[in-house]
């Protein structure tokens, strides 16, 4: 029996990098994958992909996840074709860099909406649906910046700790639901973000990383996986790196 036969999971920002390698491993095992993305033609594009290489069962919800009526609308429309929700993962997010002095308004709005608002309103909606059944995992994606930050991250860096405690207050509340709340911190992976950095900074990140390497997005997914799985069903409010060795 695949991990995650017959269960219900939302993923964020899963049209591309890390978050489609997560609903391309959910579908691999068995899941149900509800994919959310703003541009309604390139995630039916990638959902189409899903269904044809592994005969999965998924559906577009294309919708702006920092915005509380398009949240509540697609819980609303999950809990009407499905009844339940039993795996959350909050992936869709942000980076945009700015130093000190010089990080405008806007960049600081758009990041606290997409990487702090978007991630709480689903996690409420979330343990509500979960609620009725008693049962539930929701892993939130931090980042290994939330924990020690760089320069000129200072923005993304604060949001994604803010996920962190979030991550750990939300998993005490929901512990006695049976909800687990966990996150995932990847370090340097090999996504769009990273491949458009300039090539001084991604050498030097890679001689960071105790494994040499950087990390693949299908390697954070299958941690997700674990999270998402029964294989977990007494880990909560841990936040687990996936780095290479890049902090120690």
């Amino acid at each position: 029996m695949k991990r995650l036969e017959n269960r219900i999971a939302l993923v964020t920002g899963a049209s591309r990098g890390i978050g489609f390698a997560i609903a391309q491993a959910f579908a691999a095992e068995g899941a149900t994958v509800l994919m959310n993305a703003r541009d309604p033609e390139v995630l039916e594009q990638r959902a189409a992909e899903l269904r044809q290489q592994y005969d999965a069962a998924v559906e577009c919800l294309p919708y702006n996840v920092s915005q509380a009526d398009a949240v509540k609308t697609a819980f609303a429309g999950i809990f009407q074709r499905h009844r339940r929700l039993d795996v959350l993962v909050n992936n869709a997010g942000i980076l945009r860099e700015g130093l000190l002095g010089m990080i405008p308004r806007d960049l600081i709005e758009d990041t606290v909406q997409t990487n702090i608002v978007g991630p709480l309103l689903h996690l409420q909606e979330a343990a509500r649906l979960m609620g009725r059944k008693q049962s539930g995992s929701i892993i939130n994606m931090s980042s290994i910046m939330g924990r020690y930050g760089s320069k000129g991250l200072t923005v993304y860096a604060a949001s994604k700790a803010a996920i962190i405690g979030m991550t750990v207050a939300a998993a005490k509340e929901l512990a006695p639901k049976s909800i687990r709340v966990n996150a995932v911190a990847p370090g340097f992976i090999a996504t769009d973000m990273s491949r458009n950095i300039p090539e001084a900074v991604f050498e030097e990140r890679v001689r960071s990383i105790g494994m040499g390497r950087v990390g693949e997005p299908s390697e954070v997914a299958q941690s997700v996986v674990f999270l998402a799985s029964d294989e977990s069903r007494y880990v909560t409010g841990q936040v687990l790196g996936v780095d290479g060795s890049m902090t120690i």
